[in-house]
């Protein structure tokens, strides 16, 4: 039987070439629309045993290394060197993708002199040909697709990303030496933005760091708003007497001399919800607002994701809970979140809910935990998934200064906070602008418009030519 007739060049290219009414916008004239596969090859990995990781050996890039950027083997697990196989090797510069489950398309750049080798469901991007394809230019053209990508990638729940897929990405290839200068443009671009995002980051933590010491200062008397002329507490209420007050010895720290220290289960009526059940649809979709933790929002609450119904109130230990009442998340991944009720609300059992006497301002109690929500936390019982009960709760400290004072303070953190509030927003903003403004980057570095292009360079159809010549094996 005769050998099947090479491929002409003519037949190479349609076959290489993105057709024109298929480009997805127009480049320099000197660059060509190819498919990604002509340039690159996407090689997957192989399904290392568990049973064989081990501390030494060779290092195993898995799904679970790649972090967005660069790539290190760090953390990685390894086996041991006599697993090693060259079809999965791992070199630095290489660029690795994530190919299926819920970090489909992340990628990472192998940043180490180590070698490693890849773990299946990692898949390696690799130039055909560092003469035609420049690896700076490969990995930013990936990143700027990821979208793309993902939106491609299939298996519904579970999407999973094919190495034909990426192959198959219409790709803008420039002259050799233009990807070189868009590769680093985009490079000192990025690193003036990441600078700018640097910044921008210590300006937040500045901003936390001051939002901490307003909200310190408020509760050991230091806003500048006491009046040591009223008197405390005890001596304009029925409700507290000399017994509830925490000796001095016990005290967490100073606090003005007409504030007085009490337990937390002196100043509130403290309770918790309950879950009608849930087989009983009858008993939902009603009147009733339910709140559960996963709603608390550390500040006030005026709605609820769930209702329920006069009936299912009854049959349940859930109760409403007037407006003003104070919410804390008592466990599970919202332990200590709180919120301030601006409604009158039923909540779940996950809540403890205190109702402020009258000689406490709800905002002031809201504020006071809000505070202190990470010495309470600490309190909590049961290792990996403690708890803060209601007995806990009501033996918390409590800082309690006269009413008025309370009232001071909960509106001048009303006034500092709204403030602080309104700079991080404005920094969000600017942060956000920045993200935007990478992505702009991308786009116009892969449209021929960062301003680098040089007609003089010749054509990249020279370099597809070369390409295809080097696959079909026709050199």
């Amino acid at each position: 039987m005769s050998k099947a007739k090479p491929k002409s060049m003519e037949q190479l290219l349609e076959e290489a070439l993105v057709p024109k009414d298929e480009q997805p916008y127009e480049v320099p004239g000197n660059w060509v629309w190819v498919k990604f596969g002509v340039v690159a090859k996407l090689f997957n990995g192989y399904a290392f045993k568990s049973t064989d990781y081990s501390d030494e050996g060779i290092p195993i890039i898995r799904i679970s290394d790649l972090n967005g950027m660069e790539t290190t083997p760090e953390t990685a697990v390894r086996v041991p060197r006599e697993l090693y196989n060259e079809k999965f090797l791992v070199r630095k510069g290489d660029l690795l993708i994530a190919m299926s489950g819920a970090t489909t398309g992340k990628i990472g750049i192998y940043n180490s002199n180590e070698i490693a080798m890849q773990n299946q469901r990692v898949g390696n991007i690799k130039t055909i040909n560092d003469n035609i394809l420049y690896a700076a230019y490969r990995n930013y053209f990936v990143i700027s697709s990821s979208t793309q990508i993902l939106k491609l990638a299939y298996g519904g729940a579970q999407p999973n990303i094919s190495g034909a897929l990426i192959e198959s990405l219409p790709f803008p290839l420039p002259p050799l030496n233009e990807q070189k200068r868009i590769a680093d443009k985009i490079e000192r671009l990025f690193a003036k933005i990441d600078e700018a995002k640097r910044l921008i980051e210590e300006v937040k933590e500045s901003i936390e760091r001051r939002r901490a010491v307003m909200l310190e200062k408020a509760f050991k008397g230091q806003l500048g708003t006491n009046d040591p002329s009223e008197k405390s507490i005890l001596e304009t209420s029925d409700d507290l007497s000399e017994k509830d007050v925490i000796p001095k010895e016990q005290w967490p720290y100073e606090v003005p001399g007409n504030w007085v220290w009490v337990r937390s289960g002196h100043v509130a009526k403290w309770g918790s919800g309950g879950t009608p059940s849930r087989k009983r649809l009858e008993y939902y979709g009603g009147d009733i607002p339910w709140i559960k933790t996963g709603e608390l929002n550390d500040g006030i609450i005026t709605g609820s994701e769930e209702t329920i119904t006069a009936e299912g109130l009854q049959k349940s230990s859930a109760k409403i809970f007037p407006k003003g009442s104070i919410v804390i998340a008592m466990y599970g991944a919202t332990i200590g979140r709180l919120g301030i009720l601006g409604i009158d609300a039923a909540t779940n059992q996950a809540c403890a809910v205190g109702q402020p006497y009258e000689f406490l301002d709800s905002k002031y109690m809201f504020y006071y935990f809000f505070a202190r929500r990470s010495d309470l936390v600490a309190l909590g019982k049961g290792g990996a998934q403690p708890n803060i009960s209601q007995t806990i709760i009501k033996d918390f400290p409590f800082a309690l200064p006269p009413l008025n004072e309370q009232k001071r303070i909960a509106e001048k953190l009303d006034n500092l906070l709204e403030k602080l509030e309104n700079e991080k927003q404005l920094v969000l903003a600017v942060e956000e602008k920045l993200d935007l403004l990478k992505q702009s980057v991308l786009q116009k570095a892969f449209r021929g418009e960062l301003g680098t292009n040089d007609p003089n360079d010749g054509h990249a159809m020279e370099l597809v030519k070369e390409a295809l010549l080097s696959s079909s094996g026709q050199r």
